[in-house]
C-alpha cells in the first residue's frame, strides 16, 4: 500500500517542485544577489537587501497592508457568515444564490476593478444620482482613497469566504439546532453558541484565503487608490517593473511570504487540533 500511495503522490510532488519548490529557491537565490546597471540581477553575493527592509518606510507599508487584509477579512466575516447562513436555508431558490454568488467569477478582476471606478469617480453613477436627487452639492470622495481600496478588495473576495463557510453549513446536522431550540435557547443564542462553533472551520478557511489574497493584492490598491495608497504587492511589483531591482523585490516577497506564514500557524495548528 505504501508503494501505491507513493506511485499516486508523484504526480503532485512533481508538480509542487517544478512550480513551488524551483521558484522559491530562485527567488532567495535573487534576494542574495546585487541589482545589475540595468536591471535584472548581478554578483557580487550580498545581504543588503534584507538589510534595508529596516528601512521604516517599509515597514510602514508592510503594517499598512496587514492591517487592511485583516479588516477586509474581517469585514468578509461578518458580511459573509449570514449571508452563506441565509443561501444554506432558502431551499429550492439555493443553487440561485450560489449561481448569483459564483457569476462575478465569470468576468475578469480587472473589469470589475474598472466598474467599481466607474461607479465611484466623480462623475460616476453613483454621484451623479446623489447630484440629480439634491442630497449632495458637491461630488463625494469616492473614489482613489482608502475608502475606494476596502471597497473593492472586500467585494472582489468575499465570495471566497461565502462559498467555504456555506459548505461547511451545509453539513451541519440541523437537528442539533431543533433541539438548542426546544431548550428555550433563542434564535441570536443559538446563532453564536450553536451556529457559528460548529461553522468555525469554513470560517478559518474562508478568512485564510480573504486574507491572504487581499495581502499580496496590487491591483485593486494600484486603480482604486490612485497611487496613493501603496501595499506590499504594489512595492513587490514595482520592484520587478519600474524600478527593476530583482533582488530587493525577490527580498520582499519572501519577507511577505514569512509573515504570512507565521500569522497562519495558529489557524492551522487549531485546525490539525479539530481533525484530531
Amino acid at each position: 500500500m505504501k508503494r501505491i500511495r507513493a506511485l499516486f503522490l508523484m504526480p503532485s510532488a512533481v508538480l509542487l517542485g517544478v512550480f513551488f519548490a524551483v521558484p522559491l529557491i530562485i527567488i532567495a537565490s535573487y534576494s542574495l544577489l546585487t541589482r545589475g546597471p540595468y536591471g535584472g540581477v548581478a554578483q557580487p553575493w550580498t545581504m543588503e537587501n534584507y538589510l534595508r527592509l529596516a528601512d521604516p518606510l517599509y515597514f510602514t507599508i508592510l503594517l499598512r497592508s496587514l492591517v487592511w487584509a485583516v479588516a477586509a477579512t474581517l469585514i468578509c466575516i461578518v458580511m459573509g457568515v449570514p449571508l452563506a447562513l441565509f443561501i444554506s436555508r432558502t431551499g429550492k431558490r439555493r443553487n440561485l444564490y450560489l449561481a448569483l454568488i459564483v457569476i462575478p467569477f465569470w468576468t475578469s478582476f480587472l473589469v470589475r476593478t474598472y466598474a467599481w471606478m466607474f461607479l465611484l469617480r466623480d462623475t460616476g453613477l453613483i454621484n451623479s444620482g446623489l447630484l440629480w436627487l439634491g442630497v449632495i452639492q458637491e461630488p463625494l470622495p469616492l473614489l482613489y482613497n482608502a475608502f475606494a481600496v476596502m471597497l473593492g478588495l472586500v467585494t472582489g473576495y468575499l465570495p471566497f469566504l461565502v462559498l467555504p463557510v456555506y459548505a461547511t453549513l451545509e453539513r451541519i446536522d440541523k437537528s442539533l439546532v431543533e433541539a438548542a431550540a426546544d431548550l428555550g435557547s433563542r434564535p441570536l443564542s443559538t446563532m453564536f453558541r450553536v451556529v457559528i462553533p460548529l461553522a468555525m472551520p469554513g470560517i478559518r478557511a474562508g478568512g485564510v484565503l480573504v486574507f491572504v489574497s487581499c495581502l499580496g493584492a496590487y491591483l485593486t490598491p494600484d486603480l482604486m487608490g490612485g497611487g496613493k495608497t501603496i501595499m506590499i504587492g504594489n512595492l513587490i511589483q514595482n520592484q520587478f517593473t519600474s524600478s527593476r531591482d530583482w533582488p530587493f523585490g525577490a527580498a520582499l516577497s519572501l519577507l511577505m511570504m514569512v509573515a504570512v506564514t507565521l500569522m497562519l500557524l495558529p489557524v492551522l495548528r487549531r485546525k490539525e487540533e479539530g481533525l484530531s
